[in-house]
């Protein structure tokens, strides 16, 4: 029966290569070919011996190995100036070192996937039946409605008296609502700010969102003739 299996869960020859510089403890720039050729092949060897099926690339990496260790003990050929040959053994730190980089990266990205599934993403919901669009005329937008609701106050803050009574009622928006209707169908228009006949500030936040309550519902039009005249409010 064939086994596959990987050498002691090392993902190539050059995983395998890293950990027997590592269990040697040296650096990587400071290698030594015939060392490590040595205790590459002993590994393979043991490998062989269990008679485990080895991958086809950890061959590849000992057939260089030993290529480059025995170019290392023959006499090097003399080169030309203006040539230049890279020494295998570059070559090879190079590789490793590559592979270390992109072994690290990988690491990070691995532990990075991790914390996101820690992490639980709702989809978006839709609220589109929340959405506040008042029935406004095409010369005036919600933000010019915001905007005299915002001086309107202002105004009331410096008209404040000096000496206030505290009085607590309770008002609703669908009461408001009724309210302004009865007051518009009756006056057929009405100016804006006229509604806050009351200056208390749940009073006049309820009369605020009922009138947009009201223009949402297609129940009253928001009309403003020129730029900084007063906004009405009129019968649909």
């Amino acid at each position: 029966m064939d086994y596959c299996f990987t050498i002691d869960k090392f993902s190539g020859p050059l995983d395998l290569l890293l950990h027997l510089i590592k269990q040697s403890n040296i650096d990587i720039y400071d290698i030594k070919i015939e060392e490590i050729t040595n205790q590459y092949l002993d590994y393979i060897k043991k490998m062989e011996e269990l008679n485990l099926n080895i991958a086809s690339s950890y061959l590849v990496m000992a057939a260089e190995l030993i290529e480059m260790k025995a170019s290392m003990l023959l006499p090097k050929p003399e080169i030309a100036e203006d040539e230049y040959e890279e020494d295998p053994k570059e070559r090879l730190i190079k590789r490793l070192i590559e592979y270390q980089n992109y072994k690290e990266i990988t690491t990070k990205f691995h532990e990075l996937e991790l914390d996101r599934q820690q992490y639980y993403t709702k989809q978006s919901s839709d609220i589109s039946e929340y959405e506040v669009n008042p029935n406004l005329s095409d010369d005036i937008s919600l933000t010019d409605l915001l905007k005299a609701f915002e001086q309107f106050l202002n105004r009331q803050e410096n008209n404040k008296p000096l000496n206030t009574k505290i009085t607590t009622k309770e008002y609703s928006i669908t009461k408001r609502s009724k309210e302004i209707k009865d007051l518009i169908k009756k006056n057929k228009k009405i100016n804006f700010t006229d509604l806050f006949e009351i200056k208390t500030k749940s009073y006049i936040i309820v009369t605020f969102l009922s009138i947009l309550m009201l223009a949402k519902n297609n129940d009253l039009r928001i009309i403003q003739n020129n730029n900084f005249e007063n906004i009405l409010l009129c019968e649909v």
